[in-house]
């Protein structure tokens, strides 16, 4: 194959509104009714061979946690290194494959995922996570779309980052593969991240050892088998549904490790760390490590802030997906003069919001994700209640049917209060009333009493404060909103990823995660050889 081919225009996928009546509406609601049905059993799939290992774990709908949608087979010690090695034998001809073979293949999985298999990525999406139509068409569909697309674009731009030649000389940059495997430890609260940390490392030529997070084993199976339709050869993704415990022991100590790509809890990214720092002199290569973890994300209002769009941004940003975004609205700072109103209209809109089963088109928020989840968050929501230091001025829970914690308001008294501190993931959002006069301590506040730097948010009409806040809270998120809430980030247009606790800000979305799964190598070549061993200065005058 000889020639540079250009790729087709990459742009975002326009996401469907599933309006009344529209064909999109009435297709998906039939995919929900199917899988409704129907009890899957998910093998672990190494080098592109199902096995059934007998171990089972369930998969229930978190909003009707009665209903089991899946079975799914766990890989032990055995399996975890036949996935390894199988991942090994695949890496010689798909790294060598020519890259715009890699790219056809992801282009055609983004068209299969945008055509045939999108209300099937979705329904498994909501009915497995609990996403509305709109959270899983954003995240399942849309997003995921656009990160095989722009993976490609920016794989591309990657490859064309070439040095400068001397006269004489030919300089080239050849972006090869990490040595070793790839492992992908993915979350469960979007389908998006889950499939993009696999094929990232992936299209770069490595191959990779996926362990998906067992809640969300149902829409990650289902994208799996959209891969292989796509012509993503046996191997080169290794689906193995695992214990923590048993990757950490197993994989994550492999002499053969190459990299770690992972999306979850921060004691969880601080254990493979330690993990890895323990092995370090037993590795062939130093594991690439490449993780986003958790958030305590900020909205902070000056007293300028327009109320009404604060009001929805409070109310979008914190409980959308019941709260279950590493990006999430959990905290928030709101001057004394205008909380009255701020109090009022939040807790009015608050009222308005719809709980309950996202096939119902009209709910605006679900369940959150399984049991454990359910009895944290409403830990939070208890202790507050018995606390000097906070008031609960709404929210509720109710395990019975499914996993349902209300949208949840915490007035703090206490700027360091635990809620304003410790990520919850789930619908609580904590307000701080600050003086007026202290905004600038505030800002302080903001700042320190939370170990994690991923997103935040800033209200402000005036420009100087707008300005003035981005510059003091310069450190505090990696993604910075200004009079919006601060999720939502787009692949293309936000790239994604914070610093501090939050990871390592490698920016999902972008050409900067894209160049952490290579291992560059730089060949010079001289046309006409030099002979000379003595230089010039060495001649004697």
């Amino acid at each position: 194959m000889n020639g540079h081919f250009a790729l087709p225009t990459v742009k975002n996928e326009p996401l469907l509104d599933y309006s009344p009546g529209s064909p999109a509406r009435e297709s998906l609601k039939a995919e929900l009714k199917r899988q409704s049905e129907i009890t899957l059993d998910i093998p672990v799939i190494i080098g592109g061979k199902d096995i059934s290992t007998g171990n089972l774990k369930t998969v229930v709908m978190p909003h009707n946690h009665r209903h089991v949608l899946a079975r799914v087979h766990q890989a032990g010690e055995k399996e975890l290194k036949l996935a390894i090695d199988a991942a090994l034998e695949a890496k010689k001809s798909w790294a060598a494959m020519p890259y715009a073979h890699r790219q056809g293949i992801y282009l055609k999985a983004a068209e299969l995922l945008s055509g045939p298999w999108r209300d099937i990525i979705n329904a498994a999406t909501m009915l497995g996570q609990s996403k509305t139509v709109y959270q899983a068409e954003i995240d399942s569909a849309c997003e995921l779309c656009d990160f095989l697309r722009f993976n490609v674009a920016y794989a591309d731009e990657i490859y064309k980052i070439q040095p400068d030649s001397a006269k004489g000389v030919w300089n080239r940059m050849e972006y090869r593969p990490l040595d070793g495997f790839v492992l992908a430890v993915t979350p469960f609260n979007f389908t998006s991240i889950a499939g993009n940390l696999p094929i990232a490392p992936a299209l770069m030529g490595n191959t990779v050892v996926w362990k998906p997070a067992g809640t969300a084993a149902l829409a990650s199976y289902y994208f799996y088998l959209l891969l292989c339709e796509a012509g993503l050869p046996p191997g080169v993704i290794n689906f193995v549904p695992s214990s923590g415990r048993d990757v950490g022991a197993h994989v994550v100590s492999d002499p053969r490790l190459g990299g770690v790509h992972f999306t979850g809890s921060t004691a969880t990214f601080n254990e493979i760390w330690r993990e890895v720092g323990c092995n370090i002199s037993n590795y062939e290569q130093y594991p690439r490590l490449v993780g986003e973890t958790g958030g305590k994300d900020f909205v902070f209002a000056h007293n300028s802030a327009d109320v009404g769009a604060l009001i929805a941004a409070l109310v979008r940003g914190a409980f959308e997906y019941q709260g279950q975004k590493c990006s999430a609205a959990s905290r928030a700072y709101i001057p004394k003069s205008i909380w009255p109103k701020v109090k009022s209209l939040l807790l009015r809109e608050i009222e308005e919001l719809k709980v309950g089963d996202p096939a119902d088109f009209t709910t605006f928020m679900s369940a959150v994700i399984d049991q454990e989840s359910f009895d944290r968050i409403r830990g939070y929501i208890e202790r507050a209640k018995e606390s000097k230091e906070a008031d609960v001025l709404c929210g509720s829970y109710d395990d019975s049917r499914g996993y349902f914690i209300y949208p949840t308001v915490i007035e703090a008294k206490n700027p360091r209060y635990e809620s304003m501190c410790e990520e919850i993931f789930g619908p609580v959002l904590t307000v701080y009333v600050y003086e007026d006069e202290r905004f600038e301590e505030t800002l302080d506040l903001c700042d320190s009493s939370s170990p994690y730097a991923l997103t935040g948010a800033v209200f402000a009409k005036d420009r100087k404060v707008l300005v003035h806040m981005e510059n003091r809270l310069r450190h505090a998120a990696g993604n910075f909103y200004l009079n919006d809430k601060p999720t939502g980030a787009v692949v293309g247009q936000q790239p994604f990823g914070g610093s501090r606790a939050s990871g390592t800000n490698d920016k999902a979305g972008s050409l900067l995660n894209m160049i952490r799964w290579t291992s560059p190598r730089v060949i010079k070549e001289t046309f006409v050889p030099i002979y000379d061993i003595a230089y010039p200065y060495m001649v004697e005058e």
